[in-house]
């Protein structure tokens, strides 16, 4: 399959990463209500630092060329 870029996806990626750069500057405010405090913030950092990541994956419309290769692996195309 070849790189094809998408003006959707790209819009979606942006709107992905926005939450996750909010996420990152609120990560403590959302470890102390949803989580279990201090012992957390490491791990609500990681979660969203992985969803700024998944934003950019998206906003690249790399992640259909990824999930089409994971296909073609498990389906030996």
């Amino acid at each position: 399959m070849d790189y094809e870029f998408s003006l959707a996806s790209f819009f979606i990626g942006l709107l992905i990463l926005a939450v996750g750069i909010a996420f990152v500057r609120f990560h403590q405010w959302v470890a102390n209500n949803f989580g279990g405090g201090v012992s957390s913030y490491d791990h609500y950092k990681l979660y969203a630092f992985i969803t700024c990541c998944v934003g950019l994956i998206v906003m690249l419309n790399l992640h259909a060329v990824i999930l089409i290769a994971i296909g073609n692996a498990i389906f030996n195309r």
